[in-house]
């Protein structure tokens, strides 16, 4: 997930906001998507758990509100002329999602998300040249980092 970020965030920084810019980043948050939810099934079938049930569904159900109120406030905020305002809200959701699920997870998890919600108040508050870079640093750069420890200490 952290690769395509850092991949989408070179290709939209090309673009100069607008649509071509929300677009992209749409693109790539749909192939991290795909990436991700092939990760989580294939360790939750090696871990022998069951996305359907228990401790798979709670995280599924903790992870997913969240992320569907970034969906519905990139919309309100594109039509809104208010585009600054997306990179903070989707670092701050993400985060958010990832320190809710991340309760039925291991312990690094929402400290990962808490790195998403500080780069997401930072985003606020950052100048709009900054909005690429600071998604490059929380989706690719957290992404990787966090998911390398995870990797390397609890297997994946």
């Amino acid at each position: 997930m952290g690769l395509t970020a850092l991949i989408t965030a070179a290709l939209a920084s090309r673009e100069g906001g607008g649509v071509a810019w929300l677009v992209t980043w749409m693109v790539g948050a749909g192939v991290a998507f795909a990436v991700g939810a092939g990760a989580l099934i294939r360790k939750a079938r090696a871990s022998g758990v069951q996305l359907s049930r228990g401790v798979g569904r709670k995280f599924l159900s903790a992870l997913s509100p969240p992320l569907a109120a970034a969906v519905v406030l990139t919309a309100v905020l594109f039509r809104g002329n208010l585009v600054e305002a997306i990179p903070g809200t989707w670092l701050l959701l993400y985060g958010t999602a990832v320190v809710a699920a991340g309760a039925f997870s291991i312990r690094i998890v929402p400290a990962m998300g808490l790195c998403f919600m500080v780069l997401g108040a930072v985003a606020f508050l950052a100048p709009p040249g900054w909005t690429d870079a600071l998604l490059a640093l929380g989706f690719g750069g957290v992404h990787i980092g966090f998911g390398w420890v995870i990797a390397r200490r609890h297997g994946g």
